[in-house]
């Protein structure tokens, strides 16, 4: 049997170098790697020798993951801020025009969206949600962030009004 110290001598340096593979920041994968360590030595069970690496590049790939999803939900404190100090109109004038940009999504498709994107809910989720196969949600939700991508190329006109 390997001690816990063992291990992190043995696999620390490979999974430090997957996680800046990952995150392209030296900080981020130190954090990463800590992390990784501190999930393993309190997972329940004991850690087989032979599949160790793959069992600890998987929670490194997971934790990586997590974050990227945290990071794209959430919105900067000064971003929503910023608007009501500088201009409070022309963010009233930014979420009238992307709730114009959302009415105008296949009605599947938007609810699918929000359901993911607002609510946190993953795929296989929203799939029980609205009823239909994880497929069927995983088309939607790409329809319509090409169609938002394609609606936002044009962007907002500073003329438009609610």
């Amino acid at each position: 049997m390997v001690s816990f110290h063992q291990l992190y001598e043995r696999h620390s340096r490979q999974v430090f170098r997957f996680a800046l593979f990952l995150s392209g920041n030296v900080a981020t994968a130190e954090d990463l790697t800590s992390e990784t360590f501190v999930r393993a030595w309190t997972a329940r069970g004991t850690i087989r020798e032979g599949t160790v690496a793959a069992y600890l590049l998987t929670i490194t790939r997971n934790l990586w993951r997590d974050s990227q999803r945290r990071d794209w939900r959430t919105v900067p404190l000064e971003a929503v801020d910023e608007p009501a100090r500088d201009g409070g109109a022309d963010a009233l004038v930014d979420l009238t025009w992307t709730e114009r940009q959302l009415a105008q999504l296949a009605a599947g498709d938007r609810e699918a969206l929000l359901l993911h994107a607002r609510d946190g809910l993953s795929y296989d989720e929203v799939a029980h949600q609205l009823g239909v196969s994880l497929g069927a949600v995983k088309s939607r939700i790409f329809r319509a962030r090409h169609a938002l991508a394609a609606l936002r190329q044009n962007g907002p006109s500073k003329g438009e009004s609610s």
